[in-house]
């Protein structure tokens, strides 16, 4: 396995390895990617089986523009308006796929709808545009577990399984994209994510709708997600010696073995970018759990809550 920096060279190699069928873990604005051929199943395969991914759980497809997105899925006038305005970025939408779309039926788990989604990061658009092909990428680690937000993350978790990883920095966001199901003329939040509820309302002058839906539909929607190897205890008022404190705001419960703050300010896209990244420190340390400080449930606060409750499920 080796490391790459983002160049012509790096893309030249990594456009080599996803023809050949391989593996490419590569950076995005949200968190790290583990990249094949979205048109192949024997590539796709290869994901579910490195990742020891359910095969009921879809992949999102990674797309180089709108244009491209829309001959894989079928979108309305809402679908429409949404991707105009939040594409490119961190936001998936369900839609249902197109007969002619070329999708491996491995990547949609045999569903009739696809998960789809044009990044910010400009090495990765770079990179499926010079593919010619829409790229299949979930996170780049073992299925349940904390999500990469660096190279050394993909090398830690998934080093030895797989021969490229593009070290493009710490993702600038931190946390996954919200994924969104259009139907009958409304919108349904099926995970939040990077992309506040509030945004997506205020372009379509509605609510989401948050009900539960067939859960098959989306990634990152198991009950057991985001989990770190150390047990996580939520909403802690004190801490103890043998435990680690990921803290929020301005918080001091003092005598835990080590404390990281997500964000001291009290700010919640700050605690959303290092989430991942201090849970990672976190778990390699001699203790027994992590306890977790309160984090507001508003705004990115909903995505982060979201991380930790599925990460805390036994």
């Amino acid at each position: 396995m080796t490391i790459y920096k983002p160049s012509k060279k790096t893309l030249k190699i990594a456009i080599s390895m996803l023809k050949m069928g391989n593996l490419v873990a590569f950076p995005t604005e949200t968190v790290y990617g583990l990249g094949a051929d979205a048109t192949s199943e024997d590539a796709i395969l290869k994901i579910f089986k490195i990742k020891k991914r359910p095969r009921f759980n879809p992949l999102i497809i990674h797309c180089n523009s709108k244009a491209k997105a829309m001959e894989i899925g079928k979108f309305d006038k809402l679908s429409e308006k949404l991707i105009n305005h939040f594409w490119p970025g961190p936001l998936t939408i369900v839609l249902p796929i197109l007969k002619n779309s070329q999708i491996s039926n491995l990547a949609t788990s045999g569903l009739k709808t696809v998960a789809l989604r044009v990044p910010e990061n400009k090495f990765a658009r770079n990179l499926i545009n010079l593919f010619g092909k829409p790229i299949a990428a979930p996170s780049a680690n073992p299925s349940g577990k904390l999500s990469p937000t660096c190279a050394i993350h993909v090398k830690q978790k998934l080093g030895k399984k797989i021969s490229m990883i593009i070290d493009d920095g710490t993702s600038n966001m931190g946390i996954e994209s919200t994924v969104i199901l259009v139907r009958n003329n409304n919108v349904f939040l099926l995970r939040p994510g990077a992309i506040t509820n509030e945004k997506i309302e205020n372009i379509i002058n509605k609510k989401l709708i948050t009900a539960k839906i067939e859960k098959s539909l989306s990634p990152g929607m198991q009950k057991n997600h985001y989990a770190p190897s150390k047990p996580i205890r939520l909403n802690a008022k004190r801490v103890f010696k043998n435990e680690a404190h990921l803290a929020f705001g301005n918080e001091k419960l003092g005598k835990a073995f080590k404390t990281l703050n997500l964000s001291e300010k009290g700010d919640l896209k700050e605690a959303a970018r290092n989430l991942f990244t201090m849970l990672h420190q976190l778990e390699k340390l001699k203790v027994k759990k992590i306890a977790v400080s309160k984090i507001p449930n508003y705004d990115l606060g909903i995505a982060i809550n979201d991380r930790l409750n599925r990460a805390a499920k036994k």
